[in-house]
């Protein structure tokens, strides 16, 4: 009897027993868990992929862009950091169920909440793409500013800068150019605002600028606000202490750049000698042909000098910024305060296109280069006319130089136009 009854209890008591252990291992998982989670946490900071309320703190963004500066290497983005961190978690559930010696059954359900953990991450990381834009700044290898989803990443301001003109003078290099460096944000596309859309009011050009955070600058660039007669009052009513950025080139090749750019869409158009003049016979310029129009620098700055000091205008020489980018962005960059990131390292000089290039990111198979509609070869012009619209030219040109303090020294190319140069 007393065997029996001796046996009764041990019977009795197996259950709690294995309730025991599977509870056990059930608090074990979870604290598991915890010291995972806050270990993972570190990591994702100490990599560079830091959280939103971080930027809050204006030491701790500082000290975060000056390690941006000093690495090349590639942030890890939202779904690596999601697909490591659950692949950890499961190797760690694993560990622990083979030390406690959980069950078949309690190994499921380990996996079934490991799962249930990835999904949920999974989840976040799409609740935060919703809030995310796809532009982003970017250094030698295409460097991200990754944030977590819990809190708000930036705001989208109004310019602090803008790229005002000129078409055809290089404006769309020099923006590629900056957007490299990790403090610019900057609209790809031309929005086109204070001259064909202002009466969609500023909120509506502000939803077009990306977000940014604190230090960055936003910006934007469209060519056609240095002929407009409206612009200048306009920006300067938005901004009074904004930035402003002029690329200008040798009139005499932008007018040619730009009546190429037009021949590619419109075949039929007239020639270039042809528009050019009222009266070629008695020499007459057709000032008021747009191509033309555009290059006579000094009256179209009259009008800007009238809202805005010299002091926050920056002229950029399109002749420099092919031949000597670096140095054209070195000044650049000091204008708008920021670090000179951007240097020679950045460029290459492609023969095929005639002029300088971005070097490829590192994870990317192809080079930074302008597209197709950059590098076009030029029509032939009859010499006498290139004469004639230099000495047309001239003038307006040294009033340029005296308005700016800057020789461009355009003279210079007056018998060095090649007929086959590149737009």
């Amino acid at each position: 009897m007393a065997f029996w009854s001796s046996t009764s209890v041990f019977t009795s008591k197996v259950p709690r027993k294995i309730l025991f252990m599977f509870t056990l291992s059930l608090s074990v998982t979870y604290l598991f868990y915890s010291l995972m989670s806050c270990y993972n946490s570190f990591q994702f900071q100490e990599n560079y992929v830091y959280q939103g309320r971080l930027v809050t703190d204006e030491t701790t963004f500082v000290t975060l862009r000056e390690k941006l500066y000093s690495t090349s290497s590639q942030v890890y983005l939202d779904e690596e950091f999601i697909e490591r961190t659950a692949t950890e978690q499961t190797i760690a559930v694993s560990s622990v169920r083979n030390r406690v010696g959980i069950d078949e059954g309690t190994a499921g359900w380990a996996r079934a909440q490991a799962a249930t953990t990835s999904s949920m991450m999974s989840r976040a990381a799409a609740a935060a793409g919703e809030h995310e834009h796809p532009e982003f700044s970017t250094t030698d290898s295409e460097l991200q500013r990754v944030v977590n989803c819990t809190s708000d990443y930036g705001v989208k301001k109004l310019p602090q800068a803008i790229i005002i003109g000129v078409k055809k003078g290089g404006t769309r290099a020099l923006l590629e150019a900056l957007r490299v460096h990790p403090d610019v944000r900057a609209v790809g596309n031309e929005p086109h605002f204070f001259d064909r859309n202002y009466e969609r009011g500023l909120d509506w050009y502000r939803e077009l600028m990306p977000s940014t955070l604190e230090g960055q600058i936003t910006m934007e660039k469209t060519p056609s606000y240095f002929v407009t007669n409206s612009a200048p009052k306009r920006i300067h009513s938005m901004a009074r202490d904004i930035k402003l950025i002029i690329v200008v080139r040798n009139p005499v090749t932008r007018a040619i750049s730009d009546y190429t750019q037009t021949l590619s869409k419109r075949p039929e158009i007239p020639t270039f000698e042809v528009l050019a003049f009222k009266n070629r016979t008695l020499g007459l310029i057709d000032a008021s042909w747009s191509a033309l129009r555009i290059g006579i620098y000094a009256l179209h700055l009259e009008s800007w000098m009238q809202y805005f000091p010299l002091s926050q205008m920056h002229f950029v020489s399109g002749e420099r910024l092919i031949v000597d980018p670096a140095g054209e962005m070195a000044k650049v960059q000091d204008f708008l305060g920021l670090k000179r990131i951007v240097t020679d390292k950045h460029f290459y000089f492609n023969k095929t296109k005639g002029f300088p290039c971005l070097k490829k990111p590192e994870d990317s198979s192809t080079p930074r280069c302008l597209g197709k509609s950059k590098g076009r070869t030029h029509p032939k012009i009859d010499p006498d006319v290139i004469r004639r619209l230099h000495k047309f030219y001239k003038p307006f040109n040294m009033m340029f130089y005296q308005m700016t303090g800057q020789n461009f020294e355009w003279e210079l190319e007056e018998h060095g136009i090649s007929p086959g140069s590149r737009n």
